[in-house]
């Protein structure tokens, strides 16, 4: 009975010290909750507040442009173990503490993260660095502080490839909307979502094939 009860306080104990390093935060607006979990007591309440904004400023712009139905309750975590910048699953973004503390201006790490919510394409059938540069083609357009981050889609390079992700896809896919096929990337993420989208998808859309399209892009990559 005594080591019953001894487990018990034991237990108790731990309950109280994980309640005490994970604080949680309900913020409702504009018909959008989201929770806020820490893990880092020591984490800037100013940049806390500084995510929750940009959520708030971010998320319904892209709900609008692209995906009316996405989720409008979304989890953000502040982990103290995870090695990464961030990472998004289903509805739920794990923010790593180190980098986000390390990288305060870095804030449309969250437009990035979000993005992948609102195309919610599960099991697709589209390649995955398309995936990736649709969510930084999402951060160029919608992001509230790209230039404080220092962060810029890249100049172009003959060594790029449009796999190569991010933002060198991101700039390929916004050389095509300026040049070719204005709404190409709301169209790409409609099929991407519905799971129609083939390797055709880029010639249905533009009438070149995406090597035609890079070679294109290559010989002219001015935006």
């Amino acid at each position: 009975m005594k080591k019953t009860f001894l487990l018990s306080l034991l237990f108790a104990f731990a309950l109280a010290e994980n309640s005490h390093a994970q604080s949680s935060e309900v913020f409702k607006k504009s018909g959008y909750k989201l929770t806020f979990e820490n893990q880092d007591t020591t984490f800037s309440k100013e940049l806390k507040d500084k995510l929750v904004e940009t959520f708030y400023e971010v998320y319904p712009k892209l709900a609008k442009e692209y995906n009316k139905k996405t989720s409008r309750n979304v989890t953000f975590v502040i982990d103290t173990t995870y090695d990464g910048v961030a990472a998004t699953s289903d509805d739920r973004v794990v923010f790593s503490a180190k980098y986000m503390t390390s990288h305060p201006k870095d804030i449309d790490v969250v437009t990035h993260e979000v993005m992948h919510i609102v195309q919610a394409y599960k099991e697709s059938n589209g390649p995955g660095w398309l995936t990736e540069g649709i969510a930084d083609y999402a951060r160029f357009k919608f992001g509230v502080d790209n230039a404080g981050a220092k962060w810029a889609l890249p100049a172009f390079k003959t060594s790029q490839s449009y796999e190569n992700s991010y933002r060198v896809t991101a700039r390929f896919l916004f050389w095509i909307e300026k040049n070719i096929k204005p709404g190409l990337v709301k169209d790409f993420d409609s099929q991407l979502r519905d799971h129609t989208f083939t390797d055709n998808s880029w010639k249905n859309a533009t009438g070149k094939t995406l090597d035609e399209l890079w070679s294109a892009y290559s010989a002219n990559p001015a935006v």
